[in-house]
């Protein structure tokens, strides 16, 4: 029943509730997939098939009684390897973390969807501690993106946007510190949305402090508020999680777009330069978005790019990650995460303090852009993939992955919810990603306008023939 892999959560759980299949075939379809395209692709650094048909089994038997045991149960589901998933270990790309030991607790977002009944596959890949836009580590090797395997899946979830793009569960669990769910998403045609800080909580803190965020990785919108609703549920490990969620994401997928003000920045004022084909796709999807009634302005947010204060955060992030590790381990890391480490254990706390003066800033100028606008749309990112197994394009001019993401990493400084919709691909065959921004806290927003985006036809690209 191979065409089980074509369907979205949604759908999986209505057929479940009709007796047309049950969990156990979907999940041994979700299986069979991963076993005909993980050589090609390398998403996955663990699968544990026994336990996912147990746990389908499981489902398929609750159903039956008609007593499922949430939102998500018997659906499929992926888990990047930076967050905890009990029964096995967390490796996070790393040849320094060891793999023995009890390996007993869930990530908060884990917890909620074992609370729900979804059936764990395994854990996806992910550059050595997530420090990068694109995915391959000394422990697992390359990820390759699903419609050109030469080129890179991006990242830092990458694992998670390959599996879910080639039917491999619909559903997975990424993380996103500067772009890392939307990245990779735009580059393997898959939706993805960054939340506002704290809506999802994390547990254990990360090195990189409030840059980065959980988020859910998805076939459309509609699948990405399904999960919202599970995984935004309250833990006490986060003490920097938000509030209940005032009423459902999937509640409020509908009313569409019309009335809402939506500020387009094709090139962030002329400061990003845009491959014509990702400009010609955003551009197609922003036009469909004023004929469903939204009112559309070209105009830019009133901001340069903050890399260097980014870069502050991001690489001093880095350093505390591996300080504990001896000189022996450090050689075995990522020759470009020892690079950024030596910078970041460089800085002061004054070079952090200010750093974070850029980004309290940047916040308040994003604040006041919003009181204008509901939105900001933007391209994802200004290319499409680019050969896998390297940070930057060849001869790009760039030194770091930052360097061609300037639409994503912003929005990690400021918090705010930022989604990745797929709207076609380009003259290669590869996705393009549209970026929807909203003010902090706005999440149901960015949700409601990306629906409106798949309900009209105008996101979503055709699978790879992988």
């Amino acid at each position: 029943m191979t065409e089980l892999t074509d369907l979205t959560a949604a759908q999986l759980i209505a057929g479940y509730r009709k007796g047309e299949f049950s969990p156990v075939d979907a999940a041994r379809a979700a299986l069979r997939r991963i076993e005909e395209t993980e050589p090609a692709v390398n998403a996955f650094v663990r699968v544990d098939a026994d336990d996912a048909l147990a746990r389908a089994e499981e489902s398929a038997q609750r159903w039956s009684r008609g007593e499922p045991a949430g939102l998500l149960d018997g659906v499929p589901v992926s888990v990047k390897d930076i967050l905890l998933l009990r029964g096995g270990p967390t490796l996070r790309g790393s040849r320094t973390v060891r793999p023995e030991g009890a390996w007993d607790e869930d990530a908060p977002s884990v917890a909620r969807l074992r609370e729900h009944g979804v059936v764990f596959l395994g854990k996806t890949t992910t550059p050595e501690f997530g420090w990068k836009g694109v995915t391959d580590s000394p422990l697992s090797g390359v990820t390759r993106n699903p419609y050109d395997t030469s080129r890179t899946a991006g990242g830092s979830s990458g694992g998670s946007a390959v599996a879910v793009a080639l039917g491999a569960g619909p559903l997975s669990l990424g993380t996103d510190g500067g772009g890392s769910v939307r990245i990779p998403a735009a580059f393997c045609g898959i939706f993805a949305l960054k939340p506002t800080y704290g809506r999802v909580p994390l547990y254990p803190a990360s090195a990189f402090g409030t840059l980065s965020h959980v988020g859910p990785m998805t076939r459309d919108a509609a699948d990405a508020a399904l999960m919202m609703d599970v995984i935004s549920g309250p833990d006490w490990r986060d003490w920097s999680q938000l509030g209940p969620a005032s009423g459902t994401f999937r509640d409020a997928l509908e009313g569409g777009v019309r009335g809402l003000r939506i500020a387009y920045s094709p090139s962030l004022g002329g400061q990003v330069a845009v491959q014509p084909g990702v400009a010609a796709a955003v551009r197609r999807a922003v036009e469909r978005l004023a004929e469903l009634g939204a009112y559309i302005e070209e105009t830019d947010p009133d901001f340069t790019e903050p890399v260097e204060a980014f870069h502050t955060l991001w690489f001093s992030g880095a350093a505390r990650v591996v300080e504990q590790l001896s000189a022996a381990q450090r050689d075995l890391l990522d020759p470009g995460l020892q690079e950024i480490c030596r910078y970041g254990a460089g800085y002061s706390a004054l070079d952090y303090l200010a750093a974070v003066d850029v980004r309290m800033d940047l916040g308040r100028r994003m604040g006041r852009f919003h009181e204008t606008y509901d939105l900001l749309v933007t391209p994802t990112l200004p290319l499409t993939a680019f050969e896998a197994g390297v940070e930057v394009p060849a001869r790009s001019g760039h030194r770091r992955w930052t360097g061609w993401t300037p639409f994503t990493y912003p929005f990690n400084l400021t918090q705010q919810p930022a989604a990745s919709v797929p709207v076609g691909l380009d003259a290669a065959g590869l996705p393009v990603g549209l970026q929807i921004v909203a003010a902090r806290h706005r999440d149901a927003v960015v949700l409601r306008a990306a629906h409106a985006l798949y309900e009209a036809g105008a996101a979503g690209v055709a699978p790879p023939a992988l």
